[in-house]
């Protein structure tokens, strides 16, 4: 009976690293899109704060929060994490 769970979740587990595999990539290639976007929105939201357009100043700085690494990329990789763990969960309990 062990030998069939572990043959039917084999395919599972390689999904999932392959998915994790995938997914990485993309993140390390978004990760440096939006950190050069969150660093022009930054830009863009300290000059319009000069300029004393105070409300259109703080939303670009949000904008810049969010899209820099702290912000998007750090909840994918957050989830991701969790998929990693969850492979990694199914892996140990049926592999033991």
């Amino acid at each position: 009976m062990r030998l069939i769970l572990k043959i039917l979740v084999a395919p599972v587990i390689v999904v999932l690293t392959v998915f994790v595999w995938i997914c990485s990539g993309l993140l390390y290639c978004s990760a440096w899109v939006f950190g050069l976007a969150g660093t022009v929105l930054g830009i863009f939201g300290v000059l319009t704060l000069i300029t004393h357009q105070v409300t259109n100043g703080i939303v670009l700085l949000v904008m810049a929060i969010l899209v820099s690494p702290y912000g998007i990329p750090m909840a994918a990789a957050w989830l991701l994490g969790k998929i990693q763990d969850l492979r990694y969960a199914i892996q140990d309990r049926v592999y033991g």
